[in-house]
């Protein structure tokens, strides 16, 4: 190719560049477009509970967690709650599983109401406390909040077993700085009409009782 050719080229290419529009340059005094705000992430609260909280005898719905849950939605915008209660579960399967469940669900707050099939079968006391204490120290090393639910055991235990159940909700309580419901029942358990035919176990229409009762600790906690 010859040198006038080649200048004809060159040529043609800046007039090319010249005449391009800048398309990803902003216009004067522009800003660029903001990134949309990612969508804040929920916080959870977790439910670790026995039958009282897993609704036995109830449709999923019914049971004062599921309540609460419908609650949670409704009134506490950016909060969920997650219902890891077992029937039949005891302290020691509390303490067993609370590692995992905190890992899996990130919660910001956790209620335990565990303790009264430890009574029932007359589990030693120290054993409950020592299993409770675990539960709370996993739970506020996991930089979450603790609401230790209480129950109360039948006179036929002896006053001194039932005095010593019911001291060590109060004193954990106390030792970890954690809000503290002294009884679950409080609301329905004078009443046998509000239980199932076992006794143990509130009916379907006592539930929404046990829901506003819990409320009163557990709502001032979701912020």
């Amino acid at each position: 190719m010859g040198a006038a050719a080649m200048a004809a080229l060159l040529a043609a290419a800046l007039l090319a560049a010249v005449a391009a529009p800048a398309a990803a340059q902003p216009a004067p005094g522009a800003r660029p477009a903001a990134a949309a705000p990612a969508a804040k992430a929920q916080r959870t609260v977790l439910f670790m509970g026995d039958s009282l909280s897993a609704g036995y005898g109830l449709a999923a719905p019914q049971g004062w967690v599921a309540l609460t849950a419908q609650r949670i939605a409704q009134a506490k915008p950016g909060w969920r709650a997650v219902n890891a209660s077992i029937s039949g579960e005891t302290t020691a399967g509390g303490a067993a599983r609370i590692a995992g469940e905190l890992q899996r669900n990130k919660p910001a707050v956790v209620v335990i109401e565990l303790g009264s099939n430890d009574g029932l079968r007359g589990l030693p006391l120290a054993q409950s406390r020592a299993n409770l204490e675990r539960m709370i120290q996993a739970a506020q090393a996991a930089k979450a909040q603790v609401l230790l639910i209480g129950m109360r055991m039948p006179p036929n235990l002896g006053r001194e077993y039932t005095e010593g159940f019911e001291r060590n909700y109060r004193e954990l309580a106390q030792k970890y700085s954690a809000p503290l419901l002294p009884f679950l029942l409080e609301p329905v358990a004078a009443d046998r009409n509000n239980f199932q035919n076992d006794n143990l176990h509130p009916t379907a229409a006592a539930q929404p009782a046990l829901r506003d009762h819990v409320w009163t600790k557990l709502g001032p906690m979701l912020k």
